[in-house]
């Protein structure tokens, strides 16, 4: 039981006891930093029920509980708020128990446990990741982390669109223009190589185009005549017949973009429990419409395509099988969630999709809850905004695409700069030093992204992400370290558990702070937000800092409070390590 819930009971008591009325529910929130007191207690609602002066029964409540709840130290009413003070014995039985909790924060699952799939990355094997695929891959980690410290049972999963026209554009240039290049030969990652040839196509396609015009053709026509294009097209009808060749040089140039998409994933520290392939799920979903359509859930039209009407849901109507019997991008995703309950028994799933493909989750939710599927009611979008860049927009198929290898490479290069110009790496191997610039950059990367509302559009400055100053993964991580090195210099024995010690206002505020934690990771659970966790570890960070200029630590001159400021310091540090580790960010024990 929290202490909310025994106040809250303690409240009700004492309204029945003092007026006998009987009260539903009790008003809580933060106490506002003017007033002394560590939890609120909202009077006005009490009034709806309780005909008195709002002042009179919250002091009536207040010497209720003084006299009723050993935990309440004294209280204050400003108005209709009763604020109330909690006895440093609570804090310190609280944080005698968080202290060695090597778990604290993070709910144990079992046999039990919700089982919930976290689709994030899901790439085109034409082209590399790219500043777009980072959000997508950092939100999508994250996100699955916090739902496994949030008590679920958690696969990480990632759909790889590995067909299609767009993969053809790819082989063909290379197979025009190659000469038999491969990354071995040029020293290039495989995924770089094959979306060098997806631009390649792209410049080749626009000046037949061109060429066609001068011709008199209208540019419209001329779109559909290249022969480049009608090229791609066979290309792909080749593909979709099974033809030996063509099968052979796919799985060729695939493998080179996964061996190149599975180093990217590497550096930038994500994982996945199970890859699906589009090339083995397009023809999923088929058999369900038949069943939708006998269920009266889909109808046929007069050229023999198959449609769902959702007017009456404020939608339109959509397509899910074309007139000559092929699948869109719907009925595989139908029949793609499907085989996923089926492969893993999951009661929910988190699509990671940026936030253009909002309407196509609204309608396969609707879609597979009409079919019936309980699990459906369990499904979300975690839908994100773009990332642009001081500079602009980027287009892929033009090559002004931020690629995600240079930008991890350029955010390293930025930490190892910035760290130079401060000048505290003495002592430092040049081994320690590569490790710890990555670890800053990466760090940078990450949290500049993860501390934004999912839901936002974000401008990425990357000078600014590795600012040691202020909202930053850098400033987190440097205040990390800091501990680590109080943690160091402090040789005595610190493992006592204090049960009869006087706080100080500013070890008061950190104990209520941690406190929070386990909160917040069921809130950004909840949330899909790993926005919660980022912010919330600045404000301890903050709070931290604060404390720390306010108080002395190894210099204390009461050996009792040196105990319990190195034991403070080093749950703050263990918390900002487990927050951080939810966020897929690596903290340095020293800087």
């Amino acid at each position: 039981m929290t202490i909310q819930d025994t106040l809250a009971e303690k409240v009700k008591e004492a309204v029945q006891h003092l007026h006998e009325v009987s009260l539903e529910n009790v008003e809580f929130q933060a106490t506002r930093k003017e007033f002394e007191g560590d939890v609120t207690v909202v009077v006005f609602p009490m009034l709806r029920q309780v005909k008195t002066n709002p002042v009179q029964l919250g002091e009536n409540i207040g010497k209720y509980l003084e006299e009723h709840v050993e935990e309440v130290a004294g209280f204050n009413v400003v108005k209709g708020f009763l604020n109330i003070v909690l006895s440093d014995a609570y804090f310190l039985k609280f944080f005698n128990l968080m202290k060695d909790d090597k778990h604290y924060g993070s709910v144990a699952t079992n046999e039990q446990s919700p089982k919930i799939m976290v689709e994030y990355s899901s790439p085109n094997t034409n082209k590399p990741l790219h500043l777009g695929h980072i959000r997508n891959n950092l939100l999508g980690y994250s996100v699955a982390e916090i739902l496994k410290a949030a008590g679920n049972t958690v696969y990480k999963t990632q759909i790889i669109n590995d067909r299609g026209i767009h993969i053809c554009k790819s082989m063909l240039a290379w197979q025009k223009f190659g000469h038999g290049e491969t990354p071995d030969s040029t020293g290039l990652k495989g995924d770089k190589l094959v979306g060098n040839y997806y631009v390649k196509f792209d410049k080749e396609y626009k000046t037949q185009i061109a060429e066609l015009q001068k011709q008199g053709i209208s540019e419209e026509q001329a779109k559909k005549e290249a022969p480049l294009l009608l090229e791609a097209q066979k290309m792909l009808q080749q593909w979709e017949a099974g033809d030996e060749e063509i099968v052979a040089l796919w799985e060729k140039m695939n493998q080179w973009v996964y061996d190149g998409f599975e180093a990217t994933y590497a550096a930038l520290g994500v994982d996945f429990d199970k890859n699906y392939y589009e090339s083995n799920t397009y023809l999923l979903g088929k058999e369900v419409v038949n069943d939708g359509l006998e269920k009266g859930v889909f109808y046929r039209k007069e050229d023999g395509s198959v449609w769902i009407d959702l007017t009456d849901e404020g939608l339109d109507e959509k397509i899910v099988l074309r007139a000559d019997g092929t699948a869109v991008y719907m009925t595989q995703d139908i029949g793609t969630a499907i085989q996923r309950v089926e492969d893993y028994a999951i009661n929910g799933m988190v699509y990671t999709v940026g936030n253009e493909q909002d309407y196509h989750f609204k309608v396969l939710f609707l879609i597979l809850k009409k079919l019936g599927f309980e699990w459906a009611n369990h499904l979300y979008h975690l839908s994100y905004g773009m990332v642009d860049l001081p500079s602009g927009k980027m287009k892929s198929r033009e090559g002004t695409v931020v690629d995600a290898d240079d930008l991890i490479e350029e955010m390293t290069k930025t930490a190892q700069e910035i760290s130079e110009e401060l000048g505290k790496l003495d002592g430092y191997t040049e081994e320690e030093k590569q490790k710890l610039y990555k670890t800053i950059g990466l760090g940078a990367l990450k949290y500049y992204i993860l501390k934004v509302d999912p839901k936002k559009r974000i401008l990425f400055n990357p000078e600014e992400s590795v600012d040691f100053q202020g909202n930053t993964g850098p400033f987190i991580q440097y205040t990390y370290a800091r501990i680590r090195s109080i943690l160091r210099k402090a040789d005595f024995n610190h493992a006592t558990d204090l049960t009869n010690y006087k706080l100080h206002e500013k070890e008061r505020e950190l104990v209520k702070i941690l406190q929070q934690y386990p909160e917040i990771i069921q809130q950004a659970a909840e949330q899909h937000s790993p926005a919660l966790i980022a912010n919330y570890t600045y404000d301890l960070v903050k709070e931290f800092n604060s404390f720390y200029q306010n108080v002395s630590i190894l210099g204390a001159e009461i050996d009792e409070e040196k105990i319990f400021r190195v034991q403070l310091s080093e749950a703050v540090a263990n918390t900002i390590k487990s927050a951080f580790k939810l966020l897929g960010i690596n903290v340095p024990e020293r800087m």
